[in-house]
């Protein structure tokens, strides 16, 4: 066998060490930012001028943008609970039952995930206008429902095809119900997948800005995103609290990502190779 070059290895590790740094620096730049007492005057240094964090206090305390992040916390946890109930329940059904329309449902399942998201703006304002969900932050979570379910489906059913019928079986056979045999055998199984999902869900739900603006008629239901532009101006930006502001948006998702971050990555793994 050919013996691999001696600049194999540190090749590899310099690469890694670049591919971090290019992916981690704009969030240094971001909290650095928030933390800068004068931004302006840091031009392209890559340390700040200073320390402080008048910046948080301005945005949270002064702008009020903790009603921003309560509305887009509302919307995101409503929409990852009803998606995930929703969507274990459908892949269950599209996975274990044979029905009449089950392709056709499935077909559609991925044709939904083709569209985009800028092509459904104006059809979905007038449906949400007819039923009178506009300026309501429960007209935000069916849309992002509609966009969440269908990737949920679609990979819960993977989980719930790779589970063996025998386990369901042999649960009936020692006198287990329908509900009990879900509860003990099945969601535990597909729980990782469930992760998975829920990740998607919540991101979904807490860093979409078209609909939220395009919703949103009253400044008090705006979500982080569309809260965002108040610190913006025709001619400029404050750099400061906008960094700031995002730094509390990208705060959550990190959070969450962290939590979850062992079930996810065996539920991208599972869902890939699995149904």
């Amino acid at each position: 066998m050919r013996s691999r070059s001696p600049l194999a290895k540190p090749a590899k590790a310099l690469g890694v060490v670049v591919l971090i740094v290019v992916t981690l620096f704009p969030f240094y730049w971001m909290i650095t930012t928030a933390v800068d007492p004068n931004p302006l005057a840091r031009g392209g240094s890559v340390l700040p001028t200073g320390f402080t964090l008048e910046h948080f206090r301005f945005v949270l305390v002064d702008a009020g943008f903790l009603r921003y992040v309560k509305n887009s916390a509302i919307v995101a946890v409503a929409t990852v609970l009803i998606s995930a109930l929703v969507a274990l329940l459908a892949s269950v059904a599209v996975a274990r039952f044979r029905f009449r329309g089950r392709t056709g449902v499935l077909i559609l399942v991925l044709m939904v995930q083709m569209v985009p998201l800028e092509a459904l703006v104006i059809p979905l304002f007038i449906q949400a206008k007819s039923l009178h969900l506009l300026n309501s932050l429960a007209g935000l979570v069916v849309v992002y429902l509609a966009f969440s379910l269908p990737f949920a489906i679609w990979n819960l059913r993977g989980f719930v095809a790779a589970v063996p019928k025998e386990l369901e079986e042999a649960a009936y056979v020692d006198g287990a119900s329908w509900g009990r045999t879900f509860r003990s055998i099945l969601l535990p199984l597909v729980g990782p997948g469930l992760v998975a999902t829920s990740v998607f869900s919540f991101i979904t739900a807490w860093d979409e800005f078209i609909f939220a603006l395009t919703f949103m008629q009253e400044s008090s239901k705006y979500t982080v995103g569309v809260g965002l532009r108040q610190f913006f101006t025709q001619n400029t930006a404050d750099w400061g609290p906008v960094m700031a502001a995002s730094t509390l948006i990208a705060l959550p998702v990190v959070i969450f990502f962290v939590l979850v971050q062992k079930n996810l990555a065996k539920g991208l793994t599972q869902g890939a190779v699995k149904g």
